[in-house]
């Protein structure tokens, strides 16, 4: 298949940070797409993080405005897409295996469109990868570009050629695309995108390009929208919440977002995810003033040790994001506290191990994400010498999990014999005759019903189990 490159990955061009304004672009579909889809299916793969998830659902509001119909059977659709994760190497490792699978249906069906977007496109190995190995790929695009879905399907149907356009650039703001929300009582909501903060061990600043906060006024109507159309629940999405509005240098902070969100009558407001440096006085203010903003904090730590977090690049010490953790705590002192741990970072010791679970204990964790360290091409901790066996990293994963798994039953515990308020949202996985929702604290809930009317619904439910990873009640009447 023949290759039209229109923009090729740049990891040198996505290092840079230049002191000018960052665009808005207000969405708008040419006409010369506007059946491209008519009469065709599609579906979306999505990988990796809630920013992916609303990427897709932007991306699916595109292909619905151009007459495509989401397609019941995800793997034999008309246009298939993968929206891609690059954060870890098992991510890409999966990635790699359902392109397997679609090969064999594109073999089947030659008119089928195989995309691959997001963030694995933006490296250039794995661009590279793709146009050696995956001859049968249609589009690749990346975190940039999705406003261009329809032209760039259109010059696949007519070239009948492999179309390449990833942009390594500082990035944009898309304002006024349509979407297709998964759910309808709970919503994902961008308040800005991209990172500075530069991790030695992230690829995520590369990928996604720049800090660039979304006007507040766009936000609020967002939301605004949301509420009329009754929505409960959003979440405020960002690589660094905490650093919105810094870039538009008016002084409006994110502090200021949530206190006027808190008015536009939503239910339920939830954040992610949070940098610890970046979290200030009023942000934590703003959650003990704000009813709607829910008490439960995610903010990733990544390593209990100062010289290892100084070898992340995390510009802060334990004992800061300890004072942090005491002030939030002191202000909304029911706090579900959850966090994102590394071990195994290049060179970390026994001894900086055990500061990692000594801060475990210290910060009494409700739940955390853990993960081995992964080497990411193009980052600075992927030169790093490293000493640590695989053995070592597994064992020392192994012991971190029990100690995170005795925080996620404490989490549940302490509401025990309690009756919490559960936004329903659906039938459960845990049995037949049961459904599930999540409580103020982020704690899933299972419940005895049979009552699809209550999707969407805030109910009460009185907590009788409290389970490692999950709470079961009963429906108070």
């Amino acid at each position: 298949m023949k290759n039209i490159k229109l923009a090729m990955p740049s990891l040198k061009d996505a290092r840079m940070r230049k002191n000018k304004k960052i665009p808005t672009i207000r969405y708008h579909l040419d006409e010369k797409y506007q059946y491209l889809g008519k009469g065709k299916t599609y579906s979306i793969f999505t990988y990796g993080c809630q920013g992916n998830e609303a990427d897709s659902e932007v991306m699916a509001g595109i292909l619905e405005q151009i007459g495509y119909v989401k397609s019941l059977d995800a793997m034999n659709a008309d246009i298939v897409i993968l929206n891609t994760c690059a954060i870890r190497e098992n991510a890409e490792q999966r990635i790699w295996g359902v392109l397997g699978q679609l090969k064999g249906k594109k073999r089947e069906n030659p008119d089928m469109i195989v995309g691959i977007c997001g963030c694995m496109p933006q490296e250039e190995n794995a661009t590279n990868k793709i146009l050696e190995s995956y001859d049968f790929i249609d589009l690749v695009f990346g975190t940039h570009n999705k406003q261009n879905l329809p032209r760039l399907i259109y010059e696949a149907y007519m070239t009948k050629s492999k179309v390449v356009e990833v942009i390594s650039s500082e990035g944009e703001i898309l304002e006024e695309a349509p979407k297709i929300r998964e759910l309808h009582h709970k919503a994902w909501v961008n308040i800005m995108y991209g990172c500075d903060e530069f991790c030695t061990y992230c690829i995520v600043p590369y990928t996604r390009g720049k800090e660039r906060s979304r006007a507040k006024e766009d936000i609020i109507q967002e939301v605004e929208t949301l509420v009329e159309s009754g929505y409960s629940e959003i979440t405020l999405l960002g690589q660094n919440v905490n650093a919105y509005g810094k870039d538009l240098g008016s002084g409006y902070t994110f502090g200021d977002l949530l206190y006027d969100l808190d008015q536009t009558g939503i239910q339920r407001i939830r954040f992610t995810t949070s940098h610890p440096r970046d979290l200030d006085e009023k942000t934590m203010q703003a959650m003990h003033d704000c009813k709607s903003v829910m008490p439960h904090l995610h903010l990733p730590v990544q390593s209990g040790d100062n010289e290892i977090l100084k070898k992340m690049n995390r510009k802060y010490t334990c004992e800061e994001y300890l004072s942090k953790v005491r002030r939030l705590k002191e202000l909304v002192p029911d706090l579900a506290l959850t966090t994102d741990i590394i071990v195994g970072f290049p060179n970390e010791t026994e001894e900086q191990f055990q500061n990692t679970i000594k801060l475990v204990e210290a910060a009494e964790f409700e739940g955390a994400y853990t993960f081995i360290y992964s080497k990411r091409e193009g980052t600075p901790a992927a030169s790093m010498p490293d000493s640590i066996s695989e053995q070592e990293k597994h064992e020392r994963l192994t012991l971190l999990n029990q100690y995170i798994n005795k925080g996620y039953l404490a989490g549940h515990q302490r509401f025990l014999n309690q009756i919490v308020e559960v936004l329903v949202d659906g039938p459960s996985k845990n049995g037949e005759g049961m459904m599930c929702g999540y409580t103020k604290h982020l704690k899933l809930t299972h419940f005895k019903s049979n009552d699809l009317s209550l999707v969407g619904k805030m109910v009460k439910v009185k907590i009788t189990e409290a389970k490692t990873w999950f709470m079961i009640g009963e429906l108070c009447e």
